[in-house]
């Protein structure tokens, strides 16, 4: 905080909700140690004079205090499948060697995936055909969507991915 105030710096906090998360009751030392964390984090908060940017997938998990500190709150919600097809062929450039049967309308309606979401799976499908000796094919881009949603903890149904479970 001090040097970043020095700086005149905007201060980006990702994954939040890890350090300003809400205070417990006090059961134990490590309770008692973590709320202090949360207190004196929220001490240097209100004493910092410039920019401070908090990001979070589990905004209910921060503390009250903070979040009545916040003066501006943006919430980027999943993308509908026009804009999800665009992030599609912004992370798999004109000049990818793409397969034929690659389907970018198809998959952005069938999947409602965040664009980090999308880009990750996108990545993955291109590593995936490298390492296959081909172009980047409908199988690679499902086989990258189904790596995301496991990720997140979702549920994987044979009826979402056909064509991984018949091409296995």
């Amino acid at each position: 905080f001090t040097a970043a105030g020095a700086g005149n710096l905007v201060l980006f906090f990702d994954e939040a909700d890890s350090l300003f998360g809400k205070r417990s009751e006090v059961k134990d030392a490590h309770d008692r140690y973590a709320n202090l964390e949360v207190s004196y984090l929220l001490q240097r908060l209100e004493r910092y004079d410039g920019v401070v940017i908090l990001a979070t997938n589990f905004e209910k998990n921060i503390d009250d205090a903070f979040i009545r500190r916040i003066h501006a709150r943006i919430d980027f919600s999943v993308p509908s499948a026009e804009p999800r097809r665009e992030i599609w062929v912004q992370h798999l450039p004109s000049n990818a060697p793409l397969a034929a049967d690659v389907d970018l309308d198809g998959l952005a309606a069938r999947f409602e995936l965040s664009g980090g979401s999308i880009r990750n799976a996108a990545v993955n499908a291109a590593f995936s055909a490298v390492e296959d000796g081909a172009s980047i094919g409908m199988i690679h881009l499902l086989s990258g969507v189904e790596r995301e949603l496991r990720k997140q903890g979702r549920l994987i149904k044979r009826d979402d991915f056909p064509e991984l479970f018949t091409a296995r």
